[in-house]
This record gives structure tokens, C-alpha cells and sequence, in this order.
């Protein structure tokens, strides 16, 4: 790696090609300077953009504890555009950046959450907000969640800075992306094969390909795929902070856990439950009911209004510790989104996926597929419309097999696994690849 006393090709002290750019602090980056010694704290620094719901900062979460957990060395910091993360309670060694959020439009274009600035100005900040902190922070691996060059190219600068570092680069996926006619076409606009192909040592997919393979139906080069491993999903925990929320409600019987996840596309879902119970007054297991943090209000109002007149149902806007919620049911009915799922198998909870088929349909791939395999029940919004048949699924939930009645071998192992390839990127020497990225920049 080039520093300020390094002489370029034309002989000029401290010159470099045209197009490219100088990174570190005074060109000496940390592992250079103290990473000398055995005993020196390893960084992992986790990217995560968060345009929209829970998902990504959950799943960043999860592993950032498990990293933390299982390495005594190791600090995470999350780079995350979720205007909640401050919501979570995060362990020791673990921390967050937030950078200003955005959110996308129904028509596809996105705009600054909270600043009164043109989103390209907010791309921009987001953007140098991400670089200098990568800079600073000079981790030994930067793990990417999903998007390979972060929300409109804003991590590929960053991207290219860290490999000329030396530093491993992962980009980790969840197990179904979307219907490969709906993806391709998006990755190509994208520009994501080079990036895969240039930027990326790893590419991590956080599922089993007997369940689904996120590239499958695409023309991935064999270069591409040999970068590929499977860690199977990633195991959930009740959080050792709050093993009982404090305003989890007391019922006299078990519960029916009712989660649309960040709730900001699962008014539908939730519509159907509540129809289910004005029909059938006799259910025999109550619901709880949690909007989500990004459900609009009028729709949490207007169902509040309707579960006055129910009993057997109660609600709550948002719990971050839905874990503990979770394991204290006695099922679920979700969406099936990817962390949802995760917290299924873990809790090992019988559950009913009522997916969505738009504008992804990635959780409908997952459902189907799960339900194959005998994890879960699957009832498609086209009957659960119907509110007696929605009554009858969950009327029939209690009794199916639990997901730990179906083997499937190394279905939670994702954690584990995830530590071991990290572990053995941390652990290897550096290599800069300064005059790879010169000629790529250039």
C-alpha cells in the first residue's frame, strides 16, 4: 500500500495514477501500525441500509452479538440508515453509526427521511459518511447485508478502499432474494455481477440450498459461485437484557403471537386476523397483535378501534424484545419475512405464513418452500381474505407439528458458522491489492 513518502511511475514522491485516491491515515493504517502484536483487538465493521423495516438491522444485529459473544477480541460497529436502531439494546462491543435515513416512494424513487435536502445531497452525506468511518475504524473484515453496493452505489467507494487495504470484503445474503425473472433484470441495472466478481472475497448466504438458492436461475459465472457458502439461518435468543417485557400483557390461557414484522406493509395481514376474530367469537386461543414500528398510525388507529370490541385480542405498536414475546407463545402468525422465520425455527413456535406476493416475492418463495418441508403452514392472502377460513387456520394452528418434528440437518447452525468464516478471514494476513485497484480505478 502507497503512503505520502511512496514515489508514483513518474518519479514524483508521493504520486499516484490519475483517478485514484490516497486512503488511510497518513497512508498508515492501522494494521500496519498496531495490529503487530498477537494480542491486538480485532474490528468487524457491518453495512446495513435499512431503507425500509427491520430486517437488515435485525439480521446485523444477530450477528454482531454472536461475534462478539464467541470472540473475546473482537469489536463490531454497525453502519445502519434505520431511524429505530437506538430502539435495540446492543452488548458490550458492539455499536452503531447511524447515517441520515432514506426512505423509497410507491413510484420507486426515494427521498431524506427527516433532512429538508435533495436526496442526492443525502446520498452524498450517506456516502462520506460511510467512507470516513470505514477509514477510521479500519476493520479486519466488512461484512455488506444484501445490497453488493449499498443503496445507489454509496458503499462501492468504500468498497474499493478496503481492498486496496487488504481487507476481506463478505457479502452476505438472505436465503431467497426474489423470483430470478424480477432479480436479474435488477442486478443487471445494478451493475452487481463486477461488483461480485472485483469487490467481494465471500459471498455468505444466511439459509440452505435445500430450502432455496438465492442465485439459482441466474447466469452467475462459476467464478462468482465458487465464492458461495451456506451457513443455515441464523439462531434467535430471548435477549438477556429483557427475558420479560414489561408490558407484555397477561393472558389467562396461551396466546397466538400476530407480527408483520416492521408492520409498514402488513396492514392486510393484520386486517385478516382481526375479521378472523369479529366472525369467529369462539377461537380458542387469544391474539396479541404487534403493529410494527412503521405500520401507518391511521391503520393502527382504526384497528385499535375494532380490537375494543374483541376480548380474545390485544395489541401493542412495537416491542423491540419481540424475541421474548416470541418464545412466550403458544404459536405465530407472521408474514414470513426472513428474521420472523429465523425466530419460528429457533423458538421452534408452530406457525401460519400469510405472505406477501408484491412488490417481492421473496417471502412467498420462502413459504412455500417451508411448508413442503413440513416448518410451517402457509395460507395465501387470496383465502385469507375469506374471514371464516382465516378463523379455521387458526383454529387448526395449535395442533400442526412443531418445526423441531422435521429434520433437517444444520438448519440453525448459520451462527456458528458465520463465526468460523470470519474467524479464519480475521485471522488471515492482509494482503493490499493497491495496484489491482489503481488499474481498476484508473
Amino acid at each position: 500500500m502507497r503512503n505520502d513518502h511512496d514515489t508514483g511511475p513518474d518519479g514524483v514522491k508521493g504520486a499516484m495514477p490519475p483517478g485514484t485516491r490516497r486512503f488511510g491515515r497518513f497512508g498508515r493504517t492501522r494494521s500496519e501500525a498496531s495490529r503487530e502484536g498477537a494480542a491486538a483487538h480485532s474490528r468487524v465493521l457491518l453495512y446495513s441500509h435499512d431503507t425500509f423495516g427491520l430486517g437488515h438491522l435485525r439480521r446485523c444485529r444477530a450477528i454482531a452479538h454472536a461475534l462478539v459473544e464467541r470472540n473475546k477480541d473482537v469489536s463490531v460497529l454497525i453502519l445502519s440508515g434505520s431511524p429505530i436502531i437506538g430502539s435495540f439494546d446492543f452488548r458490550a462491543r458492539v455499536d452503531f453509526v447511524r447515517i441520515p435515513g432514506v426512505i423509497k416512494l410507491r413510484n420507486g424513487d426515494y427521498t431524506s427521511l427527516k433532512l429538508h435536502i435533495d436526496i442526492e445531497d443525502t446520498l452524498d452525506l450517506r456516502a462520506s459518511i460511510i467512507r470516513h468511518t470505514a477509514e477510521t475504524f479500519d476493520p479486519d473484515l466488512f461484512i455488506v447485508d444484501k445490497e453488493p453496493l449499498g443503496l445507489r452505489g454509496e458503499v462501492e467507494e468504500t468498497l474499493w478502499m478496503l481492498k486496496e487495504r487488504g481487507v476481506p470484503r463478505v457479502l452476505g445474503l438472505r436465503d431467497v432474494m426474489d423470483d430470478p425473472d424480477l432479480l436479474a433484470p435488477e442486478w443487471a441495472r445494478k451493475n452487481v455481477l463486477p461488483a461480485l466478481a472485483e469487490l467481494y472475497d465471500d459471498i455468505w448466504v444466511y439459509g440452505l440450498p435445500q430450502i432455496h438458492e438465492p442465485l439459482e436461475g441466474l447466469d452467475i459465472p462459476p467464478s462468482i459461485l465458487r465464492k458461495l457458502s451456506y451457513t443455515g439461518y441464523l439462531r434467535r435468543e430471548v435477549s438477556r437484557d429483557c427475558a420479560t417485557p414489561a408490558q407484555a400483557p397477561l393472558f389467562d390461557r396461551p396466546y397466538i403471537l400476530v407480527t408483520p414484522g416492521g408492520g409498514g406493509d402488513g396492514e392486510e395481514m393484520v386486517d385478516r386476523v382481526i375479521a378472523a376474530y369479529e366472525h369467529d367469537r369462539d377461537l380458542p386461543h387469544p391474539a396479541l397483535i404487534v403493529f410494527g414500528p412503521f405500520m401507518q398510525s391511521d391503520r393502527q388507529n382504526e384497528f385499535l378501534a375494532r380490537v375494543e370490541h374483541l376480548p380474545a385480542v390485544e395489541c401493542l405498536t412495537f416491542d423491540a424484545h419481540l424475541e421474548a414475546l416470541m418464545d412466550g407463545a403458544h404459536a405465530v402468525v407472521a408474514m414470513g419475512g426472513y428474521n420472523t422465520f429465523c425466530e419460528i425455527l429457533s423458538f421452534d413456535k408452530r406457525a401460519l405464513i400469510v405472505p406477501r406476493t408484491t412488490p417481492r416475492r421473496e417471502q412467498l418463495i420462502r413459504a412455500s418452500r417451508a411448508q413442503e418441508l413440513g416448518l410451517v403452514a402457509m395460507l395465501r392472502d387470496r383465502d385469507a381474505i375469506d374471514p371464516a377460513r382465516m378463523a379455521t387456520a387458526l383454529r387448526h394452528l395449535p395442533q400442526q407439528p412443531r418445526p423441531s418434528e422435521r429434520v433437517v440437518p444444520g438448519l440453525l447452525d448459520g451462527l456458528d458458522n458465520v463465526d468460523r468464516l470470519a474467524r479464519h478471514l480475521i485471522d488471515a494476513p492482509r494482503k493490499p491489492d493497491a495496484l489491482d485497484v489503481v488499474e481498476r480505478r484508473a
